[in-house]
């Protein structure tokens, strides 16, 4: 009985707290793991995150640096648009520099004639007829001087009118001669054509602002056969009939034979369409100048040419282009220069008096 209990196995024990204890460091190498995982995927998206920040900045950069030479670049071109404005303004101010200069001697030159005049009035002032005689002797001089140095028709006209006005008030019959004279000079003067320099000037205007709105001769040519062939087809017309009439169509348009009584207009590319306008604006802008200068040959040559370019080059059915033409036209028949009169015969009947005057005895 004793050996039987001795040999007996023993019973298992529950576990005891030191297993738990063992295993809780597996435990928390576990969670560890864990942690460590979760870590490195923040440390990953934040990685992500901040190279994707870095991405969008780089290109917000380089957007902003892209937009930043753009405004340079516009910048460096209103520069220089504004340094070629300001020397086309340096040229006009020493372009007014000088004809303010030339208004000043004129001033001078003035100014010294009226002093000389008064000289003349102290000196002449002994006798109211020598007085007179004296004043519309220099104001016939004057107006003669602006008639052949400026062509001043109307200084000239305004002087032989006052000379005319002092020579009836003072009621003379021995001033009979020279109101005479003076009366055909007047005459003379008013018979001259006048040209309207403002509306002509508006009318070269008119044409400089409407040349790209002119179309050009195959333009025209080309719309003419594309409307042709775009004709309403007849409805009442069967299937066979209109395939017999497109086919007889596309068959004679294979070759085509046509009288040409005027040369054909030539075939301008676009670049060369865009310089003959720019050269026709060039032609009709020194029309202008020579028109302000009351230069006739100039003016003349320039409308001509504008004229042949017209006639040659666009289209003579456009409207645009009659009315260019008609406008060229009445700009060639109207004159800008004129061969200026003298009025030196009314002058030489003033001293002519005055010498006689002299020449009297007592």
């Amino acid at each position: 009985m004793e050996t039987n209990e001795q040999s007996a196995p023993p019973e298992q024990p529950a576990p005891a707290p030191q297993e738990e204890q063992a295993r809780a460091p597996e435990k928390k190498a576990a969670t560890g793991i864990g942690w460590r995982v979760l870590a490195g995927v923040l440390i990953a998206a934040a990685l992500g995150a901040s190279g994707w920040v870095y991405y969008d900045s780089r290109l917000r950069l380089g957007a902003t640096q892209e937009e930043l030479a753009r405004r340079l670049k516009g910048i460096e071109d209103e520069t220089r648009t504004a340094l070629a404005a300001a020397r086309e303004a340096q040229e006009a101010a020493r372009e007014l520099q000088a004809k303010l200069g030339a208004l000043d001697a004129r001033i001078a030159d003035a100014q010294s004639q009226q002093v000389a005049l008064e000289t003349l009035y102290q000196e002449l002032s002994r006798n109211r007829d020598e007085w007179q005689l004296a004043e519309i002797e220099q104001v016939l001089a004057i107006g003669q001087q602006q008639l052949q140095l400026a062509g001043n028709v109307r200084s000239a006209l305004l002087a032989l009118q006052l000379a005319e006005s002092r020579l009836s008030r003072a009621d003379r019959p021995q001033f009979q001669p020279i109101r005479r004279a003076l009366g055909r000079d007047i005459e003379r003067l008013k018979a001259l054509p006048v040209a309207d320099l403002a509306a002509m000037s508006q009318r070269l205007d008119a044409l400089l602002a409407g040349i790209d709105d002119l179309p050009l001769a195959l333009d025209g040519r080309l719309e003419r056969t594309v409307a042709a062939a775009a004709a309403p087809e007849t409805a009442g017309e069967s299937f066979t009939a209109r395939f017999g009439a497109g086919l007889w169509r596309d068959l004679k348009e294979l070759v085509i034979v046509r009288r040409v009584n005027a040369p054909e207009a030539p075939l301008l590319p676009p670049e060369q369409a865009y310089f003959l306008r720019q050269n026709l604006r060039l032609r009709l802008l020194n029309a202008r100048l020579a028109l302000l200068s009351r230069n006739q040959a100039a003016f003349d040559q320039d409308v001509r040419v504008a004229r042949e370019w017209l006639q040659r080059y666009y289209d003579p059915r456009a409207r645009p282009t009659q009315e260019a033409l008609a406008r060229l036209e009445q700009l060639q028949e109207s004159p800008i220069s004129f061969e200026p009169p003298s009025i030196a015969d009314s002058l030489d009947a003033v001293r002519d008096f005055k010498a006689r005057r002299d020449r009297a005895p007592g």
